[in-house]
Formats: structure tokens, sequence, C-alpha cells
């Protein structure tokens, strides 16, 4: 009796096509309206958010005074670079701020094709996606820049001098962050893909030994060194979340084969 019950509720979130079109069309409107927020509030903070970024550059400069000396001081090579930086650096902010409701818009547009039970998990799969990308963006910032910004500077000496710009350091810091946010989402990933059916802990188990070896290639091609350090302290995460999404993965196949034998 639960089966035909649950497959009615499925069929009751379906929508006609055309209604799919319009349920993306407000789900990509309030996701606007939410990063234009953010964007604005973040605008009248930028400079203090460059600023805050600099931070792993400086601690690394300072690592090198005896060579760089004492002061960071950033160039830029158009008149219109510091303009359209601090730009970047709101649009940015705007999307961390706004990313838990810009994922929970996310979640309302998937929800429908799922069953009742499975849409009331869409204010957890916000917040844990807004989380995790935002744990992996600080574990980036706190333990992997500085030490990244060390080496690289160590290339700097009496015949290549150090001529640091606001753009590029803004696109590496940036680039940095948002690839550990996205490597920080994978247990929400396998989550979803569980519920779903499209993955289960066993599969994943058996893949372990492979993701090891795609972890410290992903390390390897995502960090702009060749320092073995700071690749490794991008893979070991990576290993440590994909084992944890195992974990995640056993706790919704065991939930739905209980279910499934009641």
């Amino acid at each position: 009796m639960g089966e035909p019950a649950e497959e009615t509720e499925l069929d009751d979130g379906r929508m006609p096509f055309l209604e799919h079109l319009r349920e993306l069309r407000v789900r990509l409107r309030n996701a606007a309206i939410f990063f234009l927020i953010g964007f604005s509030g973040s605008w009248f903070f930028a400079e203090d958010i460059y600023a805050w970024l600099r931070v792993p550059l400086e601690n690394a400069w300072a690592h090198h005074s005896d060579r760089l000396g004492t002061d960071v001081k950033m160039h830029f090579g158009s008149i219109v670079e510091p303009f359209w930086v601090y730009l970047s650096v709101a649009l940015w902010a705007g999307i961390f701020v706004s990313s838990p409701f810009i994922f929970f818009q996310l979640w309302k547009f998937v929800a429908p094709g799922l069953y009742k039970k499975e849409r009331n998990t869409g204010i957890w799969f916000s917040v844990f996606s807004a989380a995790f990308f935002i744990a992996g963006a600080a574990f980036c910032y706190f333990f992997v820049l500085e030490r990244l910004f060390v080496f690289l500077l160590g290339y700097a000496n009496a015949k290549t001098e150090a001529t640091l710009f606001l753009r590029d350091y803004f696109d590496l810091a940036r680039n940095m962050m948002l690839a550990f946010g996205a490597v920080f989402e994978l247990p929400v990933l396998i989550y979803f893909l569980a519920k779903i059916g499209l993955v289960t802990h066993r599969g994943l188990w058996k893949f372990n030994r492979w993701f090891v070896v795609i972890a410290f290639i992903v390390g390897a091609v995502l960090t702009p060194s060749p320092d073995v350090v700071t690749q490794v302290m991008m893979a070991l995460p990576m290993i440590v979340l994909y084992n944890l999404s195992i974990i995640v993965a056993w706790v919704v196949v065991r939930n739905r084969e209980k279910s499934v034998a009641e």
C-alpha cells in the first residue's frame, strides 16, 4: 500500500513542460534578487574585503622580508583596473553572501520531482550546501593561501623583482577559494545522488582507491604551483570528504532499504 501512495505524491509534484519553464523563471528571478541584494551590500565594503584577502599575501611577504622588504605594494596596469577589481570583489562577495538563498532556490526547482518526505529536506540542502562551500573557501584562506604564497614568492631575488597587480592577485585568490569551495561540496552531491538512487555506498567504496589517485591529480591541476605540500592540502580534504560521503550514502541506502522492507 505504501508504494502507490508514494507514486501519487510523485505524480502530484510533476508539472507540464511549460509550467516547468515558468517555475525555472521564478527561481532564477528570486536567485537574481538575492544576489543583487548581496552585491549591493558588498559594494560598500569592497575595499575592506580586498584588504582582508591580502592578509595571507602580507604574511607570506613578511616571511621573505629580508629579500622583499617590509611594504607590500599593489600595482595596476590600467587606470580603470582598481574600479573593476573592487567591482569583481563585490560581485563574488555577493555570491558568497547570497549562496544559501541561491541553493534554496535550486532545491525548490528540483523538489517537485521528488517524494514529499524528500522535499522537506530542502532547507537542510540549502544550509549544508552553503556551509560546505564556505567551509572550503575558509579552509583555503586560512590554511592554504599563505603557504602557497610563501612558496611562490620564494622565486623573487635580486634579479627577479616581485611586482604584484591588483587584478592578478584577486583572480588567483578567488580561483583558489572557489576551487576549494567546490571540492567541499562533495558530501552534499553524494547525498543527493544517493537519494535519487544513482550511487550506493558499496559502489563508492569500490571506487575509493581510484578516487585517491584522482584527488592527487586534481590537486596537482588546480594548485598553481609544483609545491607538493600545497597539492596534498587540496587532495587530503577531498579524500576525507569522499570517505565521509560513503558514510552519508550508507545511511541513505540503509534508510531506503529499511523503508522498502517495511
